[in-house]
């Protein structure tokens, strides 16, 4: 297991492997003028299972596949398979929005998937054409309802945005009733291609709780697991569990054991970093992998110590979401 300068164990890698999305997220991306990626800018599958197969013999044993959304570059099924051939990774697990992943479901279950992530803002139809910019939520209650109906752990992300879906929060919450999944709300972050939306940003983690409190004055607080990014509650008598993320409060920097690498090849320590490693640049200039074990070191020895701390070494954040693997 490898630490950073701070003593935190690095085992979880977020791998973007597109920046394409095939919704239009109000908190994730501007409607229009996107400048996707040209292909070979991309890395491609051979490099990132190569990337993969070095991190894990430095002790990274969980790959989350994020985008972008993952399931719209082509390809994709025959990648996760090698990658769950990767020795010394124990854990695969993948981040969708769910348009195009329910016909997918039996194979990611007999692949063994760890998790599923599914994105979804709000169970009313017209809310969530206006949020994604697209009509598409009966495609995602499909693969919410095949990944039920295969037992596969879901957590349901939820991002809790003033005047689009505050209504929403009990209609989520109400999921765990019955289902064993967690619904997760999170914190909106200015990683939306434009800045911040609110001067302040009134939804913060507190208030998220002090809604679900007095929607459920019984609401229990219940243990979080290590390095969680989300603190966890129940409501009594329901199957599944409600968690919240301070994705922009950022109250769990202290225990953070992931990295991020953009479809790119940008290594990124922090979510709030700029980026501070061209892998791309490194594997095509035909580095071996001591050679890229020693930058991913590197790296790894001057992570900030706090998103603030990283946030204050870099310019205004103006990137989209999907440019940065979620």
């Amino acid at each position: 297991m490898i630490y950073d300068n701070h003593n935190r164990p690095i085992t979880y890698l977020r791998l973007a492997v597109t920046d394409r999305c095939n919704l239009r997220c109000f908190y994730c991306m501007p409607e229009e003028g996107i400048n996707y990626l040209p292909k070979q800018h991309l890395l491609t599958y051979e490099e990132m299972e190569r990337l993969v197969r070095v991190l894990a013999r430095l002790g990274v044993s969980k790959v989350r596949i994020t985008g972008g959304e993952p399931f719209v570059r082509n390809g994709l099924m025959d990648f996760l398979w090698r990658l769950k051939a990767v020795e010394g990774l124990h854990e695969l697990h993948i981040t969708t929005n769910g348009v195009l992943t329910a016909p997918l479901v039996p194979e990611l279950v007999r692949m063994g998937i760890g998790s599923v992530n599914l994105s979804i803002d709000t169970l009313d139809r017209e809310r969530f054409r206006t949020i994604t910019r697209r009509d598409e939520l009966p495609a995602v209650r499909r693969t919410l309802d095949a990944l039920l109906e295969h037992r596969v752990p879901v957590k349901l992300n939820a991002v809790v945005m003033e005047g689009k879906n505050i209504e929403d929060l009990p209609a989520l919450a109400e999921l765990t009733r019955h289902h064993p999944v967690e619904v997760r709300f999170i914190e909106e972050m200015p990683f939306n291609g434009e800045g911040s939306h609110y001067p302040v940003l009134h939804w913060t983690h507190q208030r998220i709780l002090e809604e679900l409190q007095s929607l459920y004055p019984g609401l229990e607080k219940v243990a979080d697991a290590p390095f969680s990014t989300s603190t966890h509650y129940r409501i009594p008598g329901y199957e599944g569990t409600i968690g919240i993320i301070a994705a922009f409060t950022r109250t769990f920097c202290g225990t953070c054991n992931r990295i991020r690498l953009t479809a790119q090849g940008t290594l990124k320590t922090c979510l709030y970093d700029n980026g501070v490693l061209d892998v791309r640049a490194l594997l095509r200039s035909g580095a071996d992998d001591a050679e890229l074990t020693a930058a991913f070191l590197k790296a790894f020895a001057h992570r900030p110590k706090n998103g603030f701390e990283a946030e204050r070494h870099r310019s205004p954040v103006t990137e989209s979401m999907s440019t940065i693997g979620g």
